[in-house]
C-alpha cells in the first residue's frame, strides 16, 4: 500500500508515474500523509475530519510491486502486461485497437469465474461503424449505438438497453473577474435556452433531460427555487437585461472535447446547444480537443494561463458519490488544480455545508445537506445542464446473461 501510494503522491519516489498521478491525486485531495503500522495495517491522515474519504479510495488503483520489477521497472511495459487477482487475465493488448481477456484460473472467487473462454474488447470509435460491427457479427455487444442507428438494430433483432446512471453532461462556466458569466442573468438565461427534450430526441430517446447536478429522483436534488426549463422568452429577456441581444451578442469562447468515453455524441449536441443560445443573443465559439486535452484542462481550471479567453468548459462525468458528484466542484478549497472547482465558484454557505458534510457520519444528515447544496448551486446557475447519460448499450439475441449496471463498471463475469 506505501509503495502504491508513492507512485502517484510522491515525486520523489523511484517509481513515481506522473501519468498515474495526474488521474489519481485530484480524487485524492484529502490525503495528508500515509504510514505503515504493522504487515496488515496501514493509516492513512487525512487534511481534516471526512467522512468521505472511502469514496476518494475507491479511485486508488493497487499495483503489483513484483511485476513492476519483473517488467524492468517500466510503467510502459507494466500496461502491457499488467497482473491482478481479478476473473480476468490479460491475453494480448494492441493499443487503440482491441484487448483480449481470459479466464485467470487462479481466480480466488469460483462463483465469479468468466463463463467465456475468451472476451474481447475493441476498440471502434464511430458510433456508426459499431452498429454495423453488430448488424454484421463483428461484434455481440456495443456501447453507444448511434441514436439514429437503433431503429434498425431493434428492427434487425437487437436488444437495446440503458438505465439509470449517475452522469451528467454539462458546461462549467468561468466565474473568474472579467468573464461575463459572473452575470446570473446569462447564467440563467444560458440555462433556460435549451430544449433538452430535444437533446433527447437528438440522442434517439437515449438520454434524459436534466434539471440540475443529479436527477430529481436523488436524494440530493432538493428543492432549487429555480426552475430549468425550456424558456426561449425568458432567456432572451434576461439576455436583453444583460445588454446583449441577437443582434448585438455576447461572444465568447468554451473548451469542449471532440468525443471520447461518457461524453457521448459530444460534437452533435453542442452544436444543438450552440445554435440555441445564438437564438437568444448568446454567440459562443467552440476550441475542439482530444477527451485527454479537455480533462488536463479540466484539472488546470479556469484561470490557467492556457485557457486565456475561454470561459466554459463541457465535460460529462459520474455523479455516483458525494464527491464526485457536489463537493467537487463547489466547495471553495477544491478550486482548481487542487481539485476540479474549474469556476473558481466561491460561496460561503456552499463551503460551510461542504465542511459539515465531510464531519457527518451519518447518512441521512448528509443527504440533508448535500441536498440544500444542490439547491443553492442550481439557484445559483452555476453551471448549464443539459442532460443525464442512459449508458446505452446494444446486444445479439446470442448474449446471454447481461444486466446493464447503473454505472460504467460493468460485471463481464456473468456474459455467457
Amino acid at each position: 500500500m506505501i509503495w502504491n501510494f508513492d507512485k502517484v503522491l510522491d515525486a520523489k519516489a523511484p517509481h513515481y508515474d506522473q501519468r498515474q498521478a495526474s488521474q489519481v491525486r485530484p480524487r485524492l485531495p484529502s490525503v495528508a500523509s500515509y504510514k505503515k503500522l504493522d504487515p496488515m495495517t496501514v493509516q492513512v491522515t487525512t487534511k481534516a475530519v471526512d467522512a468521505l474519504f472511502p469514496y476518494q479510495m475507491l479511485w486508488f488503483l493497487i499495483s503489483s510491486p513484483a511485476q513492476y520489477e519483473a517488467v524492468g521497472r517500466d510503467w510502459t511495459k507494466f500496461a502491457f502486461q499488467p497482473s491482478g487477482t481479478g476473473p480476468y487475465r490479460l491475453s494480448a493488448l494492441v493499443p487503440r485497437v482491441r484487448l483480449d481477456l481470459v479466464p485467470n484460473e487462479t481466480h480466488w472467487n469460483a462463483k465469479r469465474m468468466p463463463r467465456l473462454a475468451k472476451l474481447t474488447l475493441a476498440c471502434i470509435p464511430e458510433d456508426l461503424a459499431r452498429a454495423n460491427a453488430l448488424l454484421s457479427g463483428n461484434a455481440d455487444l456495443i456501447e453507444l449505438p448511434a441514436p439514429d442507428a437503433v431503429p434498425r438494430l431493434k428492427g434487425a433483432g437487437m436488444r437495446v438497453t440503458g438505465n439509470d446512471t449517475p452522469h451528467v453532461w454539462n458546461y462549467h462556466l468561468s466565474m473568474l473577474e472579467g468573464s461575463p458569466w459572473r452575470d446570473l442573468r446569462l447564467r440563467k438565461a444560458a440555462n433556460l435556452a435549451i430544449d433538452r427534450d430535444g437533446v433527447a430526441a437528438l440522442m434517439g430517446g437515449l438520454a434524459t433531460p436534466a434539471v440540475g447536478q443529479v436527477q430529481p429522483s436523488s436524494p440530493w436534488f432538493g428543492k432549487p427555487g429555480f426552475q430549468i426549463q425550456y424558456d426561449v422568452d425568458q432567456a432572451r429577456k434576461l439576455v436583453r437585461e444583460a445588454g446583449y441581444s441577437p443582434q448585438n451578442p455576447l461572444r465568447t469562447t468554451f473548451l469542449i472535447p471532440t468525443g471520447g468515453s461518457g461524453q457521448m455524441l459530444s460534437l452533435p449536441i453542442n452544436e444543438f446547444v450552440q445554435q440555441s443560445w445564438a437564438e437568444v443573443g448568446i454567440a459562443v465559439e467552440f476550441r475542439a480537443v482530444e477527451l485527454e486535452v479537455a480533462y488536463t484542462a479540466w484539472r488546470q481550471g479556469a484561470a490557467d494561463p492556457s485557457l486565456k479567453g475561454v470561459t466554459g468548459s463541457n465535460i460529462a462525468y459520474v455523479t455516483s458519490d458525494p464527491l464526485y458528484a457536489i463537493l467537487r466542484f463547489y466547495d471553495s478549497k477544491q478550486v482548481a488544480p487542487i481539485g476540479v472547482n474549474w469556476s473558481h465558484y466561491r460561496n460561503p454557505e456552499v463551503d460551510r455545508l461542504c465542511d459539515a458534510v465531510r464531519a457527518s457520519f451519518d447518512p441521512a444528515e448528509q443527504d440533508k445537506m448535500l441536498a440544500r447544496i444542490h439547491e443553492i448551486v442550481v439557484d445559483d446557475a452555476v453551471q448549464v445542464w443539459v442532460v443525464h447519460d442512459t449508458n446505452p448499450h446494444a446486444l445479439s439475441g446470442k448474449v446471454k446473461g447481461y444486466t446493464q449496471a447503473q454505472h460504467w463498471f460493468q460485471d463481464l463475469t456473468t456474459l455467457g
